[in-house]
């Protein structure tokens, strides 16, 4: 490859070479992928069972930002009951506006725009009086939790 004086010269034929190794490289990676086999054969089931892993993980991840954003409020204990004592109508409400959010933009509004809301509404009753209702709800939700339960999240 020789290069000429002029720099738009230069730069298409660099873009070229680069595009050629990248398309490369890319090729050779799907090549390398496909040839690591899954735990099943069918390809339906191994996405069944990564789509398992990553709700679960994403599951234990959540909960423990929740019991983090807790404990800065109440004791590691009390940040566990609160955390287990969700009832399963909140975690539907809420696996359904992330749902909605995610999926559309007029879903993102809808979802933006009403917890833009709820913050609107309870910095309108006060300071105090926010966080004193928020934290009896979460003391309600606590008393909620399975007494037998011995989850380290």
């Amino acid at each position: 490859m020789s290069i000429k004086s002029k720099g738009k010269s230069v730069t298409r034929r660099s873009a070229r070479e680069v595009k050629k190794v990248a398309h490369g490289v890319s090729h050779r990676a799907k090549v390398a992928a496909q040839k690591i086999p899954g735990p099943s054969p069918n390809p339906a089931t191994n996405l069944l069972i990564a789509d398992v892993v990553m709700q679960g993980a994403t599951m234990l991840f959540r909960r423990g930002m929740q019991k983090g954003m807790l404990q800065l409020r109440f004791s590691p204990d009390k940040a566990r009951e609160i955390v287990q004592g969700r009832s399963l109508m909140q975690s539907a409400v809420s696996l359904a506006a992330g749902r909605m959010a995610t999926r559309s933009i007029p879903g993102m509004l809808l979802v933006s725009g009403g917890l833009l809301a709820k913050t609107i509404f309870d910095r309108s009753i006060g300071h105090r009086d926010a966080r004193k209702s928020g934290e009896q709800s979460l003391l309600k939700q606590a008393d909620n939790a399975p007494e037998d339960s011995a989850e380290p999240i």
